[in-house]
């Protein structure tokens, strides 16, 4: 047996403290838990909310780079001209 003796104010504090101790862990697990499944929905969310916002970019630049490539009246008449002769 062992001849040191055992701090009794120890043991009940030990005894006193073990329950909240756990319930603070276990709910500052699922707080953490339920934080990352927020910010992975709201990652999600916000990337269905870009695709419309880059496809209408998408869009706007394909209208402006192939509408400078469109013919003219002006090109259409000299096309009709150099026909014509």
């Amino acid at each position: 047996m062992s001849d040191i003796p055992k701090s009794t104010s120890h043991s009940l504090r030990v005894r006193r403290l073990w329950k909240p101790a756990i319930a603070t862990s276990t709910g500052g697990t699922a707080l953490v838990i339920w934080f990352e499944e927020v910010i992975a929905f709201a990652t999600e969310f916000i990337g269905v909310i870009f695709i419309p916002i880059l496809a209408s970019v998408i869009y706007l630049f394909n209208i402006f780079l192939f509408k400078s490539c469109e013919l003219k009246s002006d090109d259409i008449k000299k096309v009709k001209e150099r026909l014509n002769r």
